[in-house]
């Protein structure tokens, strides 16, 4: 058998090939880079007066791509090679790294050496080693346990902390370019024609995960500030429905006439391979001069490639939240236009019965006590005394349905909320949501029979693309008739779907039995 030798000489991109910092501060691929660079104006890059700014270098690959770019659009401007690659370097790339090894990283990749003023540069004019790609110190600015700039938790961050081990203590991830250091830096009275980059997500606070803190819209909202021509970013797609402090955020992005285009990931491991962000990635394409003339496209992409593209408008008249999904908006239309009572007016907050989710009761009925009731709680159910259930303790005795807090991942093709019929003399944790009470059993499998649908959870992926099932994920959901149970046929027909929508929606929504 002979050996296929063909691929002997294949030399990857290392910049393809970096491990993730975290989920949090992920590398960014160069096939993304340069598919969000395809976005801009390419005569930007035969200008030799543009200035680009990434500011949050983790490897550099946003300004390298830029500069093979530059180096092909200016080569009739500026013919000789090192002259031409001096100015680009010098004149028109700059970079602020999110850390001390980024930086060195970001020049590596850039000017081939870990030092600009190196003799190894590819850029002969630096006379110094930082370059145009600075890591200025930074702090955190502490009042009342919290970053001031940032919202960092000081227990977590704060380099004097005993708890942090020396070889981290310097990482105290108080990223410049949203901190006070960076307004000491020349390079803020700058004019960029460009700012780009992927910004770090979140900081944990004084926990993990639902916990964190989103960070990234920070970044934006200081980009936005030095007014440039193009600002260009890809983040989770959380913003899109808000929560977690995001919500005047995704107001005033949805709000923006400026923006151009969003090119959307549901999956985020269509953008960053092997990486699971929960509710996907997208990039933006803001412009400082449009003005929404052709409202904004929406890019959807699946398995690498687009696979629906769409002009159309931010905020559907009437919603303060964006509906992802570009064949969605027509099914949404029609069933608004019924003007119905929402599902989530029938369902409780958060913490219904005031019980945390590490509340345990009893693993068996308190014994000479006649005030025992039933408990669903994480892991199954248990026994609560009646006097320590602190609030709602008229439902304890109704007929109720409880859906969990938390479903999945973001994937609507698979979270499927999995209803819990509770009856007389129960209640339950944070954990669940009540929805109801209802004046019977039998109404309320009817309600589950509704909840069963895909219609329904189609409705509820408008909303949802975290794992949180909050009252507020089911807003787009309608009330229906619950004197009678509901199928998916039933519902097609009374909102008048065509074929094509309902199509979408078994595309959309697996049925159980795949599950």
């Amino acid at each position: 058998m002979m050996t296929d030798l063909s691929n002997l000489n294949y030399n990857p991109d290392v910049l393809s090939c970096l491990a993730n910092l975290s989920n949090d501060e992920v590398f960014t691929p160069p096939d993304v880079v340069n598919a969000m660079l395809d976005r801009l104006p390419q005569a930007l890059f035969r200008n030799k007066d543009a200035k680009f700014l990434d500011p949050v270098c983790k490897s550099g690959v946003f300004l390298r791509e830029i500069a093979k770019r530059l180096n092909a659009g200016l080569a009739e401007q500026i013919p000789d090679l090192q002259e031409r690659l001096n100015h680009i370097f010098s004149q028109q790339l700059y970079g602020i790294a999110i850390t001390q090894l980024t930086a060195l990283l970001s020049r590596r990749s850039v000017y081939c050496t870990k030092k600009a003023a190196s003799e190894y540069s590819i850029c002969t004019v630096f006379d110094n080693d930082d370059g145009n790609i600075f890591f200025p110190p930074s702090e955190h600015t502490w009042h009342k346990g919290k970053c001031t700039e940032c919202g960092a938790s000081q227990d977590v961050y704060d380099r004097n902390n005993a708890s942090i081990s020396r070889e981290h203590e310097f990482e105290t991830h108080a990223y410049a370019f949203i901190h006070q250091s960076f307004y000491n830096m020349e390079i803020r009275k700058m004019k960029f024609d460009v700012i780009i980059g992927n910004p770090p997500y979140q900081l944990n606070t004084a926990g993990f995960g639902a916990q964190a803190t989103p960070l990234y819209h920070k970044f934006i909202e200081q980009a936005k500030k030095l007014n440039p021509h193009y600002l260009i970013m890809i983040t989770p797609s959380r913003w899109f429905t808000g929560g977690m402090g995001l919500n005047s955020f995704r107001d005033e992005m949805l709000n923006d006439k400026r923006m151009k285009e969003i090119h959307d990931f549901p999956n985020s491991s269509d953008c960053f391979n092997g990486v699971e962000i929960k509710g996907g990635v997208s990039y933006f394409l803001w412009d400082r001069e449009y003005q929404g003339e052709n409202d904004c496209g929406i890019f959807t992409y699946e398995n690498g490639q687009v696979i629906s593209q769409m002009q159309r408008p931010l905020k559907e008249k009437g919603l303060d939240v964006f509906i992802r999904y570009n064949k969605a908006v027509s099914i949404l239309r029609k069933v608004i236009a019924f003007n119905e009572p929402k599902f989530s007016d029938l369902m409780s907050a958060q913490r219904p019965f005031g019980l945390p989710t590490n509340y345990k009761g009893s693993s068996s009925p308190y014994k000479d006590c006649d005030e025992n009731v039933m408990l669903y709680k994480n892991g199954g159910t248990a026994y609560a005394k009646r006097s320590e259930i602190p609030i709602n303790t008229q439902w304890i005795n109704g007929h109720k349905i409880l859906t969990p807090k938390a479903i999945g991942s973001g994937d609507g093709k698979t979270d499927r909320v999995k209803p819990i019929y509770a009856g007389m003399n129960t209640a339950c944790t944070e954990t669940y949501i009540v929805t109801g009470c209802f004046d019977s059993k039998e109404t309320c499998e009817n309600v589950m029979s509704y909840i069963g649908t895909r219609f329904f959870h189609f409705m509820l992926t408008l909303k949802k693309n975290t794992q949180d099932a909050l009252r507020r994920a089911y807003e787009f959901i309608p009330q229906q008739d619950f004197s009678k149970p509901w199928t998916d046929k039933e519902l097609y027909e009374k909102y008048g779907l065509s074929d094509d929508e309902i199509a979408y929606i078994e595309t959309m929504v697996l049925p159980n039995k795949e599950l």
